[in-house]
């Protein structure tokens, strides 16, 4: 236990600086030019972030137990912008380099991902952005507005049933505080959610201006400032945009249904995955109608 408490606080202390500074880098990529390989691993980070976010989702029991998401949620919303401004610049300045001008994984997304086609990579792009705006992003956070308004509208009866409780002796006064705050923490939890969900939002809106500016922009410079002919220069700029395009709207899908899961999510005793299987397949009657039709 001791050792326990000991290991918690200094991760606690930790994290004290490592927050701060990576806030500090976030702003940092934004207003310095980044290299192309330090781009690429800051890419890459942004990734293991979206699946971060989404297994701690799927793994946790309560909402509550995530009650950091709304915070971690804007703060990787910050990110990928920061790195949307860092990836433009380097498109802008280096396109007319050929395809790897802004980093490997970009060129990857750009290339293997779509085959090199950028008239297919930008549907998928299009498509991406459709299931994550209309789709995912729209519906956590209609569910998070009403979740909020019906956990503020419960409160004083919640409140009433705690006190009714405590004077008949059901509950002692810690136990009183302890349900108090759980409540006052689900109607902030809710609230603030309501308020986070919308920058997921800005985020898909964003995205699709910054692939509009950097296709017209990139094709501008391309011809006007570098001497490339219109077909190379569309082809050049169109790809890495594309693929720059994929590389930050994935880890927002990823994290946009993180997101909806944890406003979805009601309390249980297992993880998600155990509700999951105990009440869409615990029944042998339903599999066998369903596997015979």
């Amino acid at each position: 236990m001791a050792e326990n408490i000991i290991g918690n606080s200094v991760f606690g202390r930790k994290m004290d600086l490592l927050l701060p500074i990576g806030m500090v880098c976030i702003v940092i990529v934004m207003v310095i030019p980044i290299p192309k390989f330090l781009m690429d691993i800051l890419l890459t980070l942004s990734i293991f972030l979206g699946l971060l976010i989404l297994l701690v989702s799927l793994f946790t029991e309560r909402p509550l137990d995530f009650s950091a998401f709304p915070t971690v949620l804007l703060i990787s919303t910050l990110f990928r912008l920061s790195l949307n401004v860092a990836t433009t610049r380097l498109i802008l300045l280096h396109g007319n380099e050929g395809t790897d001008a802004a980093g490997k994984v970009i060129q990857a997304f750009g290339q293997f991902v779509v085959g090199g086609n950028y008239v297919v990579g930008v549907i998928v792009f299009v498509v991406l952005i459709i299931i994550n705006f209309v789709v995912i992003t729209k519906g956590a956070t209609r569910i998070a507005e009403v979740t909020a308004r019906f956990t503020l509208d419960a409160m004083p009866g919640k409140q009433m049933s705690i006190d009714a409780d405590l004077n008949s002796g059901l509950i002692d006064e810690q136990g009183a505080r302890e349900r108090r705050r759980q409540i006052e923490q689900q109607a902030d939890f809710y609230g603030a959610m309501d308020g986070a969900a919308k920058f997921v939002r800005g985020d898909a809106i964003a995205g699709i201006i910054i692939v509009i500016v950097n296709i017209i922009g990139g094709f501008i410079i391309g011809v006007a400032q570098m001497g490339m002919d219109a077909a190379t220069a569309a082809q050049n700029y169109t790809l890495l945009t594309v693929g720059d395009g994929l590389v930050t709207q994935i880890p927002a899908l990823i994290v946009s249904t993180g997101a909806g899961i944890i406003v979805t999510r009601a309390s249980g005793s297992a993880d998600l995955a155990g509700d999951i299987g105990g009440q869409l397949i615990g029944r042998a009657k339903v599999l066998f109608i369903a596997s015979g039709i």
